[in-house]
């Protein structure tokens, strides 16, 4: 076969109001493929022409060449307003250029991203965020309506799976709560004791430990931990029963996701959290404890009765109140970035990151919030 024969060429032809491009050739990458600005100025130049079709009969081989081929010419049609008539193609041709089309190109990639302004990306990123903020405030509703639901009676629970996940949530994650909180604890006993060994004031350390596990740091690092584990868990886990159409699978059968996945994870965290807080603040003062007898040599009983007298019961109830809340909030950011996860396995990365940032972020707010209100009402 000579290099006439194998060169990848096409003749365009105006029948009536269609252009039909003649192929011919071996249509592969190694051979050169056509520009597509030649067909641009064919089409251009009839005036009457109003969709492409293709003829090839002499094509005589063909690779991912002749793909790129179609899709630009593809895209021109749809750009300029021609016909592209698909049906004039080979059928296995015709099913990889529907494949190619089947998934869309992500938004803010591409050749034309850099053209688009400030104002543009400004109002996609702002109508994103609205459709977020409504589907963020139905979800909280259907979680409340559930819970309503259940308490009279209503709405169907599997115990079995809200046993499980109280499991999971609380009594696996007992190691990982007792390490950070002992680390807190021993950091902010050592800190204060360095600080206050300067002013002769070393008994006062178990003040400092008390008040700080009791009203902030247990709570606090309890649910940025749970928020970290247990919130991204939820959003992998639902994600999941996403992309492989299990939650599509339960509507079709007139079962809620709400009731059937979310509210026994929503009540499971609402219930271990304030008790994994209170274990915190319980492993947050020992190791207090113990750097207060190694560095200071306070003892024991000395350090509780300075404990008794700086913190009160509620200091206890407002780091408890602090982590229920907590547990809501992650909650809620777990399983709400699960159910709106996309179809595909980049998707459930997203969630599960956007679950953990969502989770820590609305937590910080929350802390924040709790203290302003204990603050004005002197509590």
């Amino acid at each position: 076969m000579d290099s006439q024969a194998q060169k990848a060429l096409f003749t365009p032809e105006l029948t009536g109001d269609r252009l039909v491009l003649h192929l011919s050739g071996v249509w592969k990458l190694g051979n050169g493929i056509p520009d597509i600005k030649d067909i641009e100025k064919s089409a251009t130049a009839e005036t009457g022409c109003k969709s492409l079709s293709f003829d090839t009969s002499k094509v005589n081989g063909w690779d991912s060449g002749l793909m790129t081929f179609l899709i630009k010419v593809l895209r021109f049609c749809q750009a300029n307003g021609y016909r592209f008539d698909q049906d004039s193609l080979p059928e296995d041709l015709s099913r990889l250029l529907t494949l190619s089309q089947a998934v869309p190109e992500k938004e803010d990639i591409g050749g034309d991203s850099g053209q688009r302004n400030f104002f543009y990306r400004f109002g996609q990123k702002s109508l994103r965020n609205y459709e977020e903020l409504i589907a963020s405030i139905s979800f909280v509703g259907e979680c409340f309506q559930s819970v309503v639901g259940l308490f009279k009676g209503r709405k169907p629970f599997r115990w079995r799976d809200f046993f499980l996940v109280m499991q999971e949530v609380g009594a696996d994650a007992l190691p990982i709560v007792a390490l950070i909180s002992f680390l807190v604890g021993l950091i902010i006993s050592f800190l204060g004791a360095v600080v206050l060994q300067r002013f002769g004031a070393d008994v006062y350390v178990s003040y400092l430990v008390a008040y700080g596990m009791l009203r902030e740091m247990g709570a606090l690092m309890t649910g940025i931990i749970i928020a970290g584990r247990t919130g991204a868990a939820f959003a992998a886990q639902i994600g999941s029963m996403k992309v492989t159409e299990e939650i599509d699978a339960l509507k079709t059968l007139g079962i809620s996701p709400v009731d059937f996945i979310v509210l026994p994870r929503m009540l499971a965290l609402f219930i271990m959290m304030p008790l994994l807080a209170v274990y915190a603040d319980i492993i947050g003062i020992l190791s207090g404890m113990l750097i207060s007898k190694g560095m200071l040599g306070i003892a024991f009983p000395i350090f509780l009765s300075g404990m008794k007298e700086a913190v009160a019961l509620p200091d206890f109830f407002l780091g408890v109140i602090k982590g229920t809340v907590f547990g809501v909030i992650v909650a809620v950011s777990g399983c709400l970035k699960g159910m709106r996860c996309g179809n595909s396995a980049d998707a459930v990365g997203l969630a599960t990151t956007s679950a953990v940032v969502t989770g820590i972020t609305f937590i910080i707010i929350a802390n924040a919030i709790i203290d302003w209100i204990a603050a004005v009402y002197g509590i």
